[in-house]
This record gives C-alpha cells, sequence and structure tokens, in this order.
C-alpha cells in the first residue's frame, strides 16, 4: 500500500493570484508540445474508433457498457463538444483538433476531484494503459495523493494478465512504476526505461479490484487513469478521471451518461515529457503541490 504522510491542508486556497497566468502559460504549453491544437492523432482513425463504438466492439467500448445506442453522428456531435474536433462529417481526412480551453477546464474540473479525495483521504488507484507516455503525468499525482494521506492501492503485483490481441492471448504482468499500475513483460521488472505496455484493456482494473477484495484491502474511492483503467472503474460505480484523446470515445460517453466524473481531451501519444506541467498544474490547483 502506499504511504499515509501528513500533507497540508488541500482546501486551502493559495495562489489564486497566479491562476490566470498559470492557465495561459499552461494554454501556450499545450500548444507548443502538440497536445492540443492540431494534433497527431488523424480524422481516419477517430472515425473508425467510433464507428467501433457504435458497433459495440469491445475494442472501443474499454470496458464501457454504454446504456444508450450511440449512433457515428452523435459520436461525432459528442466529440466535437467535449474535445473541439470538427463536427463537420464531411471532414474525414486530416488531423484531428482538441481546444485548448476545453483542456484547460477539464483540467480545473480534475483538480477539484483531486482535491476532495485528499481532503477526504480516500483510497486511489492510478493506471495507465499508455506507461510510455503518461507515467510523467501520474507519477507527481500519486506522490502528492499519497504525502496527502490517501492510500495508495498497488494489489494484484506481479499478478499474471491475459489480454486479447489480434495475434491472439498475450500473456504479462500487473505491476506498479512510482505508484501507478500497469502491465509489463513477464520476467521484465517496468522502470523508468521499460516502463510497460500499451492496452485499451479493463482487464488490468478488474486484476486489481479482484486482488484486493481477495486480501481484504481497501477498494479505491478514486480511479484515475485512462482507456480500460477509467472507463471500466466508472461501469463498476467506482469515481474515475483522467485523459483521453479524440479517437477514444468511450470515456466521454462514460461522462455523458455520467459514470466518469471528469475526461481531459489532450494528445496521449506526445513526447512523456509534454506532461508533466499538465500535473504540476493541477496539484497547484489542487493546494497539494509538494
Amino acid at each position: 500500500m502506499g504511504g499515509v504522510l501528513s500533507g497540508g491542508d488541500p482546501e486551502e486556497s493559495g495562489g489564486r493570484g497566479e491562476e490566470p497566468c498559470a492557465a495561459e502559460e499552461l494554454r501556450a504549453h499545450l500548444l507548443a508540445a502538440g497536445l492540443a491544437g492540431t494534433t497527431g492523432t488523424s480524422r481516419e482513425k477517430s472515425l473508425r474508433r467510433y464507428r467501433m463504438f457504435a458497433a459495440r466492439d469491445p475494442r472501443a467500448l474499454t470496458g464501457l457498457d454504454p446504456e444508450l445506442d450511440w449512433t457515428v453522428p452523435e459520436l461525432l456531435a459528442l466529440m466535437a463538444e467535449t474535445c473541439g474536433v470538427s463536427g463537420d462529417p464531411a471532414t474525414v481526412s486530416g488531423q484531428d483538433r482538441i481546444d485548448p480551453t476545453r483542456t484547460v477546464a477539464a483540467l480545473d474540473a480534475f483538480a477539484g476531484r483531486l482535491r476532495s479525495a485528499a481532503a477526504r483521504r480516500v483510497p486511489v488507484l492510478l493506471g495507465t494503459g499508455h506507461p510510455g507516455r503518461l507515467l510523467d503525468f501520474y507519477a507527481p499525482l500519486a506522490s502528492a495523493l499519497s504525502s496527502a494521506g490517501c492510500t495508495l492501492l498497488t494489489s494484484a503485483q506481479g499478478q499474471r494478465v491475459d489480454i486479447t490481441t489480434m495475434f491472439g492471448v498475450r500473456p504479462l504482468a500487473l505491476g506498479y512504476v512510482r505508484g501507478v499500475a500497469l502491465i509489463h513483460e513477464p520476467g521484465v521488472r517496468p522502470g523508468v526505461d521499460a516502463p510497460g505496455v500499451h492496452t485499451h484493456s479493463p482487464l488490468p482494473l478488474r486484476t486489481v479490484l479482484s486482488a484486493a477484495m481477495t486480501d481484504g484491502g481497501p477498494l479505491p474511492g478514486l480511479v484515475i487513469g485512462d482507456h480500460g483503467w477509467v472507463c471500466a472503474a466508472g461501469q463498476l460505480g467506482i469515481e474515475a478521471i483522467g485523459p483521453a484523446d479524440t479517437d477514444d470515445p468511450a470515456p466521454f460517453v462514460g461522462q455523458s451518461e455520467g459514470r466518469v466524473s471528469v475526461v481531459v481531451p489532450v494528445d496521449d501519444a506526445a513526447r512523456s515529457d509534454s506532461y508533466g506541467p499538465l500535473a504540476h498544474y493541477v496539484l497547484k490547483r489542487a493546494c497539494l503541490s509538494q
């Protein structure tokens, strides 16, 4: 389990005078790093995922069981509203776009959920299907929440997780790096140089929860993650927040249907070091900066 060191009062409202400047600086960073604005995600890829989601393909649902029957036009309208992609169905090629104003607003809401979790000292699980990219975003959050008194879940360490791919079932292992859960190759110790394997599967989240229940340990009051981590948690009624790209409609549908609390629209395949400023911003907004 994670540490339970005492942190400062997360409900304090320090640094208010710096917030407008900080938001503008973050917006500039989002555009410069390609996290928002014109992104690396192609329109073709996003539309393909919308079609898969509308057909209820498990690869696009990532652990979510939608209450409604979402059509591709409805998904496109949702993604235009929440991310800022073009809502024109005639636009079928080129690069997708994320509105940085929407990203900053979502990060502000994200910070509010962190502040609330820290104030209540709820057990927290952080997990990522993008360990090679997003670890620099999640790890500072894990450290700050632990220092604020939240228990970080680390159940199912080393447990096997069989992930189905187009090439068959791939046996992997569940591990933790800097307080963040991920899956990795068996026999390979995950770390900064070999952080893990990319996946959209909800199985890692379910594996952690099953192990926690078996061990009699606490279950998370908040899950912070992406892909299958956030969608599977929200589907089970656990508060869930995290980032998602324009080709990941499931978290945004989960948010629309009330099962995911906050989804931050952001390109999830940029340089790994470009996500650190996002973590710094939300921790400062949540009054959890160390």
